[in-house]
């Protein structure tokens, strides 16, 4: 069931590429909330002004849950947008939903990319980082600057998370930073700037038609668990090392790493990465530990030797750390990992640093 809400929008809070962030008096009441913090997509909805009536759901804001930080504007009813000129493209992405968009993909008949992505079928062992969380790709990204600047990277957003790219606001701002070359929304995520029908697509996409060095895969922000070994949405990283590798690829598996969540099953290397590569992957990937002293990277090399040969599939690298802190602290977006930032728990973030540390030494 959805909650709706009427409201007027007070202020305007800020905007970023695709998206303004709002507040909102309601007509009545959300739980105990007569305002609220509101998020509009401006290729949806059109954009907001203070004094519009605006419609909101407000579902997950009343729950409590993690996504429910922002209601969402899904109309200006006083003013909605005029219709887009005519133009190709007929991917439906967040199908069947009230707000499908209508996109042009890469690899369709209307593309001008057609005929490349009709044809493409391998990788070329271009460098894949597969990640859970969205918040490693910051730190992914510092990992490949750290190994020396040039590289053209591009992210792959898979639909397990936030489905609009333009929630995200780390992406505006790396894309801002020149940190990505390109973004590629694949399945039911929207908003890159290529549209894919799958991961596949999108990795033959960021090599044909992008031609990175570096792909990063990982889900939007908006990561779903349900505290079971299965009901996660980071169980996709070990189908895009799959897909990475059928392609001929060269995924690396970036370990999500923790020294400070209070859950056991994520203290150490989460039990998602060990269920997706361990459990999912069927493919090989390197699989990358941090060199560093204490204890607990003693038990994170432990932990992932279990999942490398030769009692595992994978291939266990070791990269040092020297520099990755630094590296860190320059990231143009604020880390941060299921709230704790990058003083509150530094292993999260190195471990991915050193995934993208390693792709970087992949490239030619």
């Amino acid at each position: 069931m959805i909650s709706w809400r009427d409201g007027v929008v007070r202020a305007v809070r800020g905007s970023w590429a695709g998206a303004v962030e709002l507040e909102v008096d309601l007509d009545r009441p959300a739980g105990d909330r007569t305002s609220v913090r509101a998020l509009a997509y401006t290729g949806l909805v059109g954009e907001p002004e203070v004094g519009d009536r605006v419609t909101l759901t407000v579902s997950a804001l009343v729950r409590g849950l993690g996504t429910g930080g922002y209601a969402m504007v899904v109309a200006i009813p006083d003013r909605l947008p005029a219709d887009p000129p005519p133009g190709p493209g007929h991917v439906v992405k967040a199908r069947y939903t009230p707000l499908q968009p209508m996109l042009l993909g890469v690899d369709e008949q209307e593309s001008p990319w057609h005929e490349q992505m009709r044809e493409a079928d391998d990788l070329g062992g271009l460098a894949v980082v597969v990640a859970d969380l969205h918040s490693a790709l910051p730190a992914v990204l510092a990992g490949v600057r750290a190994a020396g600047a040039g590289r053209r990277v591009a992210y792959v957003m898979t639909d397990g998370g936030a489905l609009p790219l333009a929630f995200s606001r780390s992406v505006a701002q790396l894309r801002d930073a020149g940190w990505l070359t390109s973004t590629i929304t694949a399945g039911q995520a929207f908003g890159g700037d290529l549209e894919a029908v799958n991961v596949h697509t999108a990795l033959l996409a960021a090599r044909h038609v992008v031609g990175a060095d570096v792909v990063v895969v990982t889900q939007g922000p908006g990561n779903l668990g349900t505290g079971t070994r299965w009901g996660f949405s980071g169980v996709a990283a070990g189908e895009a090392v799959n897909a990475a590798a059928v392609l001929g690829g060269r995924p690396v598996a970036a370990l999500r790493v923790s020294e400070a969540d209070p859950r056991d099953r994520h203290r150490g290397v989460s039990h998602h990465s060990t269920t997706a590569y361990g459990r999912v992957a069927l493919r090989p990937a390197d699989v990358v530990v941090p060199v560093a002293d204490g204890e607990l990277w003693s038990r994170v090399r432990e932990q992932a030797a279990t999942l490398c040969e030769p009692v595992g599939l994978h291939r266990l690298v070791e990269v040092p750390v020297a520099g990755l802190r630094e590296a860190l602290e320059d990231s143009p977006v604020r880390l941060s990992t299921m709230g704790r930032g990058l003083d509150q728990d530094e292993a999260a973030f190195i471990a991915s640093a050193a995934a993208g540390a390693h792709a970087a030494t992949l490239t030619a």
